[in-house]
């Protein structure tokens, strides 16, 4: 995936340069800030055969406030969509995105 990020600390992805989500299928999916030492991340565990729980999403403080937990939760929420399966929201983050993207794709997805 390669959306835009905003300025931030050395090593942080420039205004222009591609915010990359890996998901490591270790029951996360991550951005990498500064090489391999700082790192977003956003956490689910599967509850069941068909379902995960998207439990928890991490940002440094240092690069907050420019969009990487966006594409954590629209690379998880993707995920859940192509994998057919549903999802049950922990994260009060992707909650949120949610609301604020309320796709389809999405809710129809969603369990209590």
């Amino acid at each position: 995936m390669a959306h835009a990020a905003g300025a931030g600390p050395p090593g942080a992805p420039e205004q222009g340069s591609p915010i990359r989500v890996e998901h490591d299928r270790r029951r996360q999916f991550t951005v990498r800030l500064n090489g391999c030492h700082d790192r977003a991340v956003l956490l689910y565990e599967y509850v069941g055969k068909r379902m995960v729980d998207l439990q928890h999403t991490e940002v440094p403080d240092a690069y907050r406030g420019r969009g990487i937990a966006k594409h954590l939760a629209k690379a998880a929420l993707d995920f859940v969509v192509e994998e057919d399966l549903k999802a049950h929201l922990t994260c009060w983050y992707i909650q949120k995105y949610v609301k604020e993207n309320p796709l389809p794709q999405y809710l129809e997805r969603l369990q209590p």
